[in-house]
């Protein structure tokens, strides 16, 4: 499959591997789509929609990737939480639904937080696509300036993001792993530098026990005596999204085909997986979302950064930034065309919150909107990437371009291929020219940015 990331993942990960149940074909009727997309931020990655053609008369100048970490294994907390309802369900003797026989040979063995051979090889073909897109911008004195989180999963995915790009260019152009940012001091890339922020139990614990019990209760009628609580049904179906990820053969995967689903997601109905991803819609709505303290000025940090490198201006921020690394340029170029930076999915979501994206008002822990665009499933994937493209246009091939000028410049961004529509900054709604918002008006746009968080840094410590 190439990539010596991507063997050592299945290498590790196969070893521990339980033996998969048969295999279920199950849909979301409503969302005609598989399971697997409805796993919030489990989700593996899929394009949304196709990436968007750019204008005529436009060309991209820069690009700034900011990707999650692909498909892992589940936390230490997570494994707790999954043991939880598992063993429960271990120590009953007699099923009374054929769907449990499995767990008589059934061992628990998957390990925590490394990167699984999906998540590697989804990484890879990352970096495939990101050369074929943006080979313009490439050359040997100019290759791509990759940084990651310090966390090895996340560094895995750099490596096989780079491997990736790589390959598509014949081994022509091989951009290295440059920064690697210590989790344990200031990293834009992370979300651990605000000790005030706040947490999702409340708000994730109100949505469980709405959705939890009818589910413990079917079951419980199949494992007389498990006595299962909603946390434990929300640990199981975790179970199902990181079984089934952990036992993608990457030979065997084919985009847009059904994974390979672990015996565990037959337990559940199609629409319950529904609910499970509305789990996650709150969990990071509440933490680092619009509606977390403090989650908006955690993502603050690298918006200045970002518009350091379309700015080719020095970093202005007393926020999260690694002072020390953001002042050399040997750690921070400022001229180059190609930036990869490598992260998390809380402070990716701090990031949308900060400059602007999905902006969402309120999220119910009680019915929730059919229509809300604050989907996680779609837009904190593993491996999900929002992009930054600054555009060059030719006078007149774009609109309100300033006649003085050759060229205008632009910026559009897109989150799983989807093109954002950056009202904030004047961008047109519809035509050929949506979501493309005027360069100066975006860099005007992030104000909270560009002001430092208006003092709500200082809260995080206060």
């Amino acid at each position: 499959m190439g990539g010596r990331a991507l063997a050592s993942a299945w290498a590790v990960v196969s070893s521990l591997l339980p033996t998969l149940g048969p295999q279920i074909p199950l849909f979301h009727a409503a969302h005609d789509r598989a399971i697997e997309h409805l796993w919030g931020v489990y989700t593996p990655f899929h394009a949304v929609e196709d990436y968007p053609a750019l204008p005529d008369g436009c060309s991209v100048s820069q690009v700034n990737i900011l990707h999650r970490h692909g498909a892992r294994l589940p936390s230490a907390t997570q494994t707790a939480d999954i043991l939880g309802g598992l063993n429960k369900l271990l120590g009953v003797r007699e099923y009374t639904d054929q769907r449990l026989e499995f767990l008589h040979d059934f061992e628990y063995t998957l390990g925590e937080n490394l990167l699984v051979p999906l998540g590697a090889l989804q990484s890879r073909q990352s970096g495939e696509t990101a050369f074929h897109r943006y080979a313009p911008l490439v050359s040997k004195n100019d290759l791509p300036f990759v940084r990651a989180s310090g966390m090895s999963r996340v560094v895995d995915t750099a490596l096989n993001w780079t491997a990736g790009f790589a390959i598509a260019s014949d081994q022509k152009y091989a951009p290295k792993l440059s920064v690697i940012i210590s989790e344990e001091g200031n990293d834009t890339l992370q979300d651990n530098n605000c000790p005030n922020a706040a947490s999702s139990h409340k708000e994730m614990a109100e949505w469980i026990d709405v959705y939890g019990p009818p589910i413990a209760s079917r079951l419980e009628s199949w494992a007389p005596g498990a006595n299962l609580t909603n946390n434990d049904i929300h640990g199981l179906l975790m179970l199902c999204a990181f079984h089934t990820v952990a036992s993608v053969v990457p030979e065997d995967f084919e985009a847009g085909k059904p994974l390979p689903y672990s015996p565990f997601c037959g337990l559940f109905r199609a629409e319950e997986f529904t609910s499970f991803a509305y789990s996650s819609d709150i969990d990071r709505y509440y933490t680092t979302g619009y509606g977390g303290h403090l989650g908006r000025v955690q993502g603050v940090g690298y918006v200045n950064e970002l518009l350091a490198r379309l700015t080719h201006s020095p970093v202005v921020d007393a926020t999260s930034t690694n002072r020390t690394l953001d002042a050399d340029r040997s750690t921070f170029p400022l001229d180059r065309t190609f930036y990869a930076d490598f992260t998390h999915d809380a402070p990716l979501v701090a990031i949308f919150n900060a400059i602007g994206l999905f902006s969402t008002p309120s999220l119910p822990t009680r019915n929730p909107d059919p229509n809300r665009i604050w989907y996680t499933s779609d837009i904190m994937t593993f491996s999900s990437r929002m992009v930054v493209e600054k555009l060059e246009c030719r006078r007149g091939g774009a609109k309100n371009v300033d006649s003085k000028k050759k060229t205008d410049k632009f910026v559009r961004i897109m989150v799983n291929e989807v093109l954002q529509p950056l009202e904030f900054c004047g961008a047109p709604s519809s035509g050929p020219y949506h979501g493309l918002c005027d360069f100066d008006k975006f860099v005007k746009s992030q104000n909270y940015a560009r002001h430092q968080g208006e003092g709500d840094w200082a809260k995080c410590f206060a």
